[in-house]
């Protein structure tokens, strides 16, 4: 068991890796730091206990691959979107004809309301000219039946 105080440098040195790397690995493994008297830090470390294998680095062959995967993907992705950006398209143009059938039968909807309306003003129109005018028509009021009605008139609830 060897202790050393190394330096950021040194010790990516040693471990075959470079200072930021050490300097990780230090602060993951909880190493004790000092400052040395030149400003550097040092890092007390007894390199027989620190098992530390540094990945492999790729060739840049395996980025191409990589890129070229990615590049594939990424053209089919985007002819999925032009797919669902028509079909978007035609169900847009497909909700405009329905909305413009809704407004369609919705202002016939509209009118037919107005026209009933009307008519049943007229129809209540009609049946207070009927009443007045049969009221005109009956006889006096001394002769009235043993109801209190006139014989000819009918009663209110059977209009």
């Amino acid at each position: 068991m060897r202790i050393e105080c190394l330096t950021y440098t040194e010790l990516g040195d040693r471990l075959g890796t470079s200072p930021e790397a050490a300097r990780s690995l230090a602060r993951r493994l909880r190493l004790p730091r000092k400052p040395g008297n030149d400003g550097k830090a040092r890092v007390t470390v007894d390199l027989t206990e620190v098992q530390y294998k540094p990945l492999r680095t790729r060739s840049p062959r395996d980025h191409r691959a990589d890129i070229d995967g990615l590049n594939a993907r990424i053209e089919q992705l985007q002819g999925e979107l032009a797919k669902l950006e028509v079909e978007k398209r035609c169900s847009e143009v497909g909700a405009a004809g329905h909305r413009a059938d809704f407004e369609r039968e919705r202002e016939r909807c509209d009118t037919l309301m107005t026209e009933a309306l009307m008519l049943a003003k007229v129809a209540m129109s009609a049946r207070e000219n009927a009443a007045r005018l049969e009221g005109e028509l009956s006889p006096p009021s001394d002769v009235v039946g043993g109801d209190g009605l006139s014989p000819n008139r009918p009663c209110l609830h059977q209009l």
